[in-house]
């Protein structure tokens, strides 16, 4: 079975890919792949209920089959009693296995000692639940408002996502979020004296607050119904500060073991220990870059339901301090083949059925980056857009006092078996193609002449220099220059390692201000201060070689949850220190002009690592 859509036209960087009579998209000239739209066992759409009210309590309907014979456990959560607010789950009751509907009595199950929000005084209540198929996979945690009157119980507009800050400044913040049904919001600040309504009804609420002072903090509520959600941010230090503390981590696909381990495609119970640890260590805010969760679809809103579940791991947390995300090669959504039993390219319409596309929907952050491909040399129509997918949210930048972060993709236009599919075409795991780089280089030309800078961190989910689960691939395939990015039918000029070269060329010999690669792919931690004596080439090189004018940090974390990866020998085994597949997250304090790095366990607390980076 396959997802059903109208069909689309063919991108014209796309080779050899063309609609049958039929409708079905073939490889023209080559092997049938058996190329189609796979279909989801579990989407958003799907195990979000349809909820209604009896006399006493709430019904919820599910379209999802595979909930049918699972279980629903509910409870309260106690907005405005603490800090970070969760659901305590408490009840349960069973899905119905021929009709997918779950009734939950609220009149009899949270009613005196296990009312400990007040509902009955106020008759108005939020409901967290979590929803379990019958093996016992956690699939969704949502939310679910309800108000009694003497008739019974009825659902009420909810915020089911958020509220989130987000592209934080020193003069500026995102408050989004996103609600049960299209309604009218408000968010009452201190900002100003006027609240932010909304201008009409809708699902997602987004609203940027302007003029504030840096380094300050700044309440929030956001009201939906009888609901006020009550919350603050602090805005980032004035350009040119440099003392505060950032998080970083990647790679919280789902790990091994069962329960939270695995909430449908990621990690939450690593995710939400990283959110404590990084609120309870003070940090400003949270580099997260790629693989956010499993990945690897062809439905948008199977997508969207796995970051959904990792949004909802760190959401009390995202309350009070930004969460700026990066795409990975697992936020991959596209075309599936049959006979190679995986996603084989990047989704198109590339406005709705990209990774790129589903991503920017579901996050909030900065619009600073490249365009897209499109118009460059190996563009097949360098004059129309619209031949690749956009960077809008996936590549961009953003300051916090004395230090930027650059925010790359390279897993952009993702092709995962290209070396199966290089008829059709897509771009490399760990490749980063010209228009991008050429924007990096233009930013960094800028920030070098920025007085108000000292610190460039780049952070981009493949590492340059592989050490343990990915020497076959990332920027360094075993060695091996040829693997490179096809379009429309050909390869284009520079190989992965000419192109790590270019891109080492432009951070470490034309720039004085980047100190670090924040990477991950690989699920360890480690770090390796990379120099000129650093070997980074395979015995039969037979090209220029790059002479490093400085050293250059490279610091992978992928210890956010994924399944680990040990150590593998490669030529620069020698400058690796603090190797680890504990789950780890890193933190950076700033202080003017040194940089210390520490590590720690979520898990354990256990300080893994230290290191003076600058």
């Amino acid at each position: 079975m396959s997802v059903m859509m109208a069909q689309p036209s063919v991108p014209s960087a796309y080779g050899n890919l063309q609609f049958d009579p039929k409708g079905s998209l073939k490889s023209v000239g080559g092997p049938d792949l058996g190329l189609r739209l796979r279909a989801a066992k579990f989407t958003l759409n799907t195990v979000t209920p349809k909820v209604t009210g009896e006399k006493n309590g709430l019904h919820f309907q599910f379209l999802a089959a595979g909930l049918r014979n699972g279980k629903l456990t509910y409870g309260l959560i106690p907005y405005e009693q603490h800090t970070y607010p969760t659901a305590v789950l408490r009840f349960e009751t069973k899905i119905d296995p021929e009709t997918g509907a779950a009734f939950l009595p609220i009149a009899k199950n949270l009613k005196e000692g296990y009312d400990h929000t007040g509902w009955q005084k106020n008759n108005f209540g939020i409901i967290g639940y979590r929803l379990t198929d019958s093996t016992g996979l956690i699939v969704y945690e949502g939310k679910q408002a309800f108000a009694r009157s003497k008739t019974g119980f009825e659902p009420r507009p909810t915020v089911t996502r958020g509220p989130f800050i987000s592209d934080v400044t020193h003069k500026q913040a995102v408050i989004w979020y996103e609600t049960s049904e299209p309604v009218f919001t408000m968010i009452k600040t201190d900002v100003a004296e006027d609240t932010f309504f909304s201008n009409n009804r809708k699902t997602h609420h987004e609203v940027l607050l302007s003029k504030l002072e840096p380094g300050s903090e700044y309440d929030y509520t956001v009201g939906c119904d009888s609901a006020n959600l009550r919350f603050r941010f602090r805005t980032a230090v004035p350009p040119g500060w440099g003392k505060f503390r950032f998080a970083y981590a990647s790679d919280s696909r789902s790990g091994y073991g069962g329960g939270e381990r695995n909430v449908y495609g990621t990690n939450a119970l690593i995710m939400s220990r990283i959110g404590a640890l990084s609120v309870q260590q003070g940090a400003a805010f949270m580099q997260f870059t790629g693989d956010l969760v499993d990945g690897y679809v062809s439905d948008p809103d199977e997508m969207r339901l796995q970051m959904v579940n990792w949004m909802h791991a760190v959401e009390p947390y995202w309350h009070w301090m930004p969460f700026n995300v990066g795409m990975g090669n697992h936020e991959s959504l596209g075309w599936y083949s049959d006979s190679l039993k995986w996603i084989v390219a990047d989704g198109f319409p590339y406005a709705t059925h990209s990774g790129e596309a589903v991503f920017a929907e579901m996050f909030v952050n900065p619009v600073n980056g490249p365009s897209s491909e499109d118009g460059a040399k190996y563009d097949p129509e360098p004059y129309r857009r619209g031949d690749f997918p956009s960077y809008r949210e996936n590549v961009y930048h953003y300051s916090y006092g004395n230090t930027t972060m650059i925010v790359l993709n390279t897993d952009y236009w993702y092709a995962p078996l290209l070396k199966k599919t290089s008829g059709i075409g897509g771009n490399l795991h760990g490749y980063i193609m010209d228009q991008q780089l050429r924007w990096l280089g233009q930013l960094l030309q800028d920030i070098e002449h920025d007085s108000l800078i000292d610190h460039v961190f780049v952070t981009l989910h493949t590492p340059l220099f592989p050490n343990g689960g990915h020497r076959g691939d990332c920027m360094w395939y075993n060695g091996d220059n040829t693997p490179r990015p096809w379009v429309a039918g050909a390869p284009v000029e520079k190989g992965i390692i000419e192109r790590r070269d270019e891109l080492l060329d432009l951070c470490v010999n034309q720039s004085s201000k980047v100190v670090a690669f924040l990477c991950g792919d690989e699920h360890n931690y480690n770090r390796m201060l990379v120099e000129e004596n650093t070997p980074r080439y395979p015995e039969a090189w037979d090209k220029p070689r790059l002479t490093l004018r400085r050293p250059v940090w490279q610091i992978i974390n992928g210890a956010a949850g994924a399944p680990f990866y040990a150590q593998q020998q490669l030529p620069w085994s020698t400058a690796v220190e603090g190797f680890t597949v504990q789950n780890a997250l890193c933190f950076f304090d700033i202080d003017g002009k040194t940089i210390t790095l520490r590590v720690m366990n979520p898990d354990t607390l256990e300080v893994l690592d230290q290191a003076q980076m600058h």
